[in-house]
Formats: C-alpha cells, structure tokens, sequence
C-alpha cells in the first residue's frame, strides 16, 4: 500500500457485512477530483467477506484496513480510525454513500474559505430514488427529535451555502482536533443519533458547522441494518433520549420537556400501529435506566459550554410536531 505520511484528509469508512455497497463507495473514492487523501476502512467483524483484499482490489487508493472481532458499533468504529488517522481532517463516509467527483474538493475549499468553521455537511440524494434529496444537514427540534433537513424534497430546490445544526455522519468533514478533543462519538450509543449528538457537543463547544450544496453524495440510508428496522427503532430513541438530557442546556431542557413527552407519546401511538411498540418502549426503558449515567456525563458537557443558551435556542428548531409528521407520512 502506498505512504500516506502527506495526505491531509483521512477517508474514515466503518463497514459492517457492507459486501453490497462498499466495492461502490470506494470506486467513487477512485473517482474523487481531490486526491490529497488516505481511506481508513474499519471493519466491524463483518461476516460477508465485505473487507476482503481491500489492498489488492483498489491499488488507486492509500487505503489500510483494520479488523474488529465483532461488532462494536459505528461510534467505536470512527472513534478509532480518527486516533489512527494522519490527516489534518476527517472526511467521515459511510459504507453505502457514494459521492460524486468533486464531492471531497467541494468541501476542502469551503474550508479553505471558512477558516472559522469546523465542520461541514454534504448534500445527501437518495440513492434508491435519485430525484429526492435524503438530507441537507441535521435538523434538532426542542423535543429532542432530530431529522434530516429537507428530507424527501426534491433535488431540484434550489440550495445554498448556510449553516446547520450539525452534518450527518454519512459524508461530513470535520477538524480531527476538534474531533477528538470533543471526545468523538459517544461510544454508549452504538449507532444512531450518535453525529447529532456530536454536533450538539461542539455548537455547545462553540464550534459551528456549514452545509456545502456542491459536495453531493448519493446515499442508500441503513443500508447494513435496515431503514425501520427494530435495531434502527431501538437505538434511534434510546439514544435521542440521552442526547436530550445530556445537551440541552438547563433552563431549556426544562422549558422544553412537555414537547419531549409529547413527542414520545406521539411515536408511541404511531408504532402502536405500525407493529413496533415493543422495541419502542424497550428503547425507552434503557434509555431511563441509564440516566442517571448521562447525567453525570452531562456535567462534563455543561461545564465548559461556551454558547450562550440564546444561541442554542436560535439553533434548534421550533415548529409545530404536526409539520414532522405530516413530511414524515408523505415520505413513507
């Protein structure tokens, strides 16, 4: 394999039994107009023989492999290869995202022109349905839900430059100091949710994030664990369970609580019907469990916050739950 000593972004791509989309996630690494990175390729004990011969498959590449004895999720995963990294940046790429030629430059030179910012969030098209956009960085609603932004609108609106809350963790770049120095990923989480919380930690952090139109992924979505599937429900509300009593500042975390039983109630109802509320209330039931784990992590996080909460509260969204739901139901 080739040095990688001068590379100045590090490609991390944590694989799990990703045999059907990663051999096309790398071919557009090939593809990449901007060659100035290594790809770090964390295998998650797959079974599918998905890691196999990385090396030898794609010569084009300074890639290195490295191999789990079994499963340890995404936020182990991308914690690790970012210690390993060389580069000055982390360019995170999920296993079933592809991103087109000038996905990675597009980002570097938004950099470049925003010195100040520490993170970026890609354009995400489905892939499945190339006509829809899957997400224009991360949406965070006072109740502790969190979607894509522009979810399933049509790839044709137009789009610019802006701010976000946070990217998603399919395709983003961020500062691998910043990275680490937040702690990375909470490794608690296993998978979902995991790269809002993030965010949410270093806009606490005083760290802000900008959505680039021009860095354009399409991007299969679950592909290795399934969209709705019971581990995509578990952990997805788990997990925003603690990323709402970790991150919300105090007097909007208590301002806001009503919205966030209101909201719990109202995905009850909805897997009361669609076939799901065991899992659901398991989620629920962890999630309380072990609070009071997250809020001895919480003060850890409040501590050094420097945002004020004013901006906290300008940063996340305020709409009524019935707009979610109604985006929610024509998408499905």
């Amino acid at each position: 394999m080739a040095s990688s000593k001068n590379k100045h972004i590090s490609v991390i791509i944590p694989t799990w039994n990703s045999a059907a989309t990663l051999p096309r996630c790398l071919e557009a690494l090939l593809a990449q107009s901007c060659q100035d990175f290594e790809v770090i390729v964390m295998d998650n004990g797959s079974q599918d023989g998905c890691a196999s011969d990385l090396g030898s498959r794609y010569p084009g590449l300074v890639l290195t492999l490295h191999r789990l004895d079994t499963n340890q999720g995404y936020a182990v995963a991308n914690n690790l290869a970012a210690r390993l990294a060389k580069g000055e940046w982390l360019a995170l790429l999920n296993a079933d995202a592809f991103p087109e030629p000038d996905w990675l430059a597009s980002l570097v030179e938004a950099a470049q022109r925003h010195p100040e910012i520490d993170s970026f969030a890609s354009r995400l098209i489905q892939a499945g349905k190339p006509e829809l956009l899957d997400g224009e960085g991360d949406v965070y609603h006072v109740s502790g839900l969190a979607w894509r932004r522009n979810h399933g609108k049509p790839v044709s609106i137009p789009s610019s430059e802006e701010e976000v809350f946070s990217a998603c963790g399919a395709a983003a770049l961020l500062r691998k100091d910043v990275f680490l120095q937040a702690g990375g990923f909470d490794e608690q989480y296993f998978a979902y949710n995991e790269d809002v919380d993030l965010g949410f930690r270093l806009q606490l952090a005083g760290h802000r994030c900008l959505f680039v139109p021009r860095a354009e992924v399409l991007h299969v979505g679950s592909a290795s664990t399934g969209r709705g599937s019971d581990t995509a429900v578990y952990y997805g509300h788990r997990n925003l369970v603690w990323t709402y009593f970790k991150d919300m500042p105090t007097s909007l975390m208590l301002l806001y609580l009503p919205a966030h039983i209101l909201m719990t109630l109202s995905y009850a109802f909805y897997f009361l019907f669609s076939g799901k509320i065991g899992v659901f209330w398991q989620a629920k039931r962890d999630a309380m469990r072990h609070l009071p784990k997250i809020f001895r992590l919480r003060n850890i996080v409040q501590l050094p916050r420097t945002t004020s909460k004013h901006r906290v509260h300008s940063l996340i969204n305020k709409s009524l739950l019935l707009k979610h739901w109604v985006t929610r139901l024509k998408a499905s």
